[in-house]
């Protein structure tokens, strides 16, 4: 497929797409909300040197976290302009940076809302995160001389068959790309198997081992952990639909042989906060829910944590950490957090998401493959019971981590060069 016919094709789909917005705004008012952005309309922006920064949904924004840092310290002379795709990202970067960055939703990938988009904010560099690759985006850009630095890029087996059927339009597209910072060799040779110049893609390690723990979620999740009481407490943080039920099976189990055992159960979507707390009422569970303010007491079985950008003090108050979205299609979140702070992490199968990382994290000793809600109970309680050993899984993942730094210092080294000399690829 040519970059025309793309182009083409997604301006027919365009009023589809409004729909789509329109109907996911039923479950989240937010979709139906700022549209003109997404169309690079509405008042123009000052005229100032900036960078832009695009990460697509939370995970990304929570990933891109040290780089952001790092670039405002780095830079102060340039405005941060970070774009997401969705409400959800939006409200991310809200939290995260606060008025520290700029912010709107990334413009739709159509030939003249790009060339709009970039004559109104005019920035001297894009950092996209990840495998986000736009060919009328990176185009563009690459026509008015804007280095493109593709930061923490990842390509899983899954997406590089995908990119393959599609050849014409992919391979183009990344050689538009001043600079591709791959998290793995695995990455980077997937990269270059697509078209991408050997000169430009590097093996820049992964940035997401650069998380920086927030002290206040810290601290608050120590207060947390004090008015629970003194019980064995786990977490199944990031669920999605058809998981919770999983979850609560795995609960209902494990407090058989503990039953002063509590679950935080943290769904990936605030959306579904409503439908899992009745999912925990129809399994008999008794609940606490965080929005509302009550702490769980000796009776309680699910403590929901139904409240946004709360999820690391929700970690720093357990002893185990089950990752979801990786016993359904998902493909897995990221487990880092939760080791980090010195967690064993328990995983379903499907992780192709953050493969690598798992699969470091496993060697280190640290995660567990489960696969059924009978074996999840049984891992819980093994290491509830076996505090050396859980302190020993902990430290695992949290060395791991400390040995895996140095992304970020890399990705910002692409980025100085960028803008030191955007007539000259990297």
């Amino acid at each position: 497929m040519s970059r025309f016919l793309y182009s083409t094709l997604l301006y027919l789909l365009t009023p589809l797409q409004f729909l789509k917005l329109w109907l996911r705004g039923r479950k989240l008012p937010a979709y139906r909300q700022r549209w003109r952005e997404r169309l690079a309309l509405g008042p123009k922006p000052d005229a100032v040197p900036r960078i832009w920064l695009h990460a697509v949904s939370v995970g990304e924004t929570i990933a891109a976290g040290p780089l952001v840092k790092a670039l405002l310290e780095r830079f102060p002379d340039h405005r941060l302009l970070v774009t997401s795709t969705t409400p959800t990202g939006s409200d991310q970067v809200r939290r995260q940076f606060g008025e520290a960055v700029e912010h709107c939703y990334f413009p739709y990938d159509l030939p003249g809302t790009i060339k709009r988009f970039l004559r109104r904010y005019q920035p001297d560099a894009l950092i996209v995160m990840e495998t986000e690759l736009w060919p009328n985006c990176f185009f563009h850009c690459h026509r008015r001389g804007i280095p493109i630095i593709v930061a923490n890029a990842r390509l899983s087996p899954r997406s590089f068959a995908s990119y393959r059927r599609f050849l014409p339009l992919v391979t183009p597209t990344l050689r538009n790309v001043d600079a591709i910072a791959a998290q793995s060799e695995d990455d980077r040779a997937r990269f270059i198997a697509l078209g991408a110049p050997l000169r430009q893609v590097f093996n820049s390690g992964n940035i997401k081992f650069d998380l920086n723990l927030d002290e206040d979620a810290l601290k608050a999740g120590k207060t947390l952990r004090q008015q629970f009481g003194d019980r064995p407490v786990w977490i199944a943080a990031s669920t999605h639909d058809g998981e919770e039920a999983i979850m609560l099976e795995a609960h209902q189990q494990l407090r058989e042989r503990l039953p002063d055992a509590l679950l935080i159960l943290v769904p990936r979507h605030p959306q579904r906060f409503d439908e899992v707390a009745q999912l925990c009422a129809g399994h008999g569970m008794t609940i606490s829910r965080r929005s509302e303010g009550i702490y769980p007491d000796e009776d309680t079985a699910v403590y929901l944590g139904d409240t946004m950008g709360e999820l690391m003090t929700m970690f720093a108050a357990a002893d185990i950490a089950f990752v979801g979205g990786s016993l359904n299609d998902t493909g897995g979140h990221n487990p880092l957090e939760p080791a980090s702070l010195g967690l064993p992490v328990l995983t379903g199968p499907t992780i192709h998401n953050f493969l690598d990382i798992y699969a470091s994290l496993i060697d280190a000793g640290n995660a567990e493959v489960i696969d059924n809600a009978a074996a999840l109970s049984a891992g819980i309680e093994r290491l509830l019971k076996n505090d050396n050993e859980r302190r020993r899984r902990g430290e695992k993942g949290r060395s791991l981590i400390a040995a895996s730094r140095g992304a970020t210092d890399a990705i910002l080294s692409l980025v100085e060069k960028a803008l030191s000399s955007q007539d000259t690829k990297i």
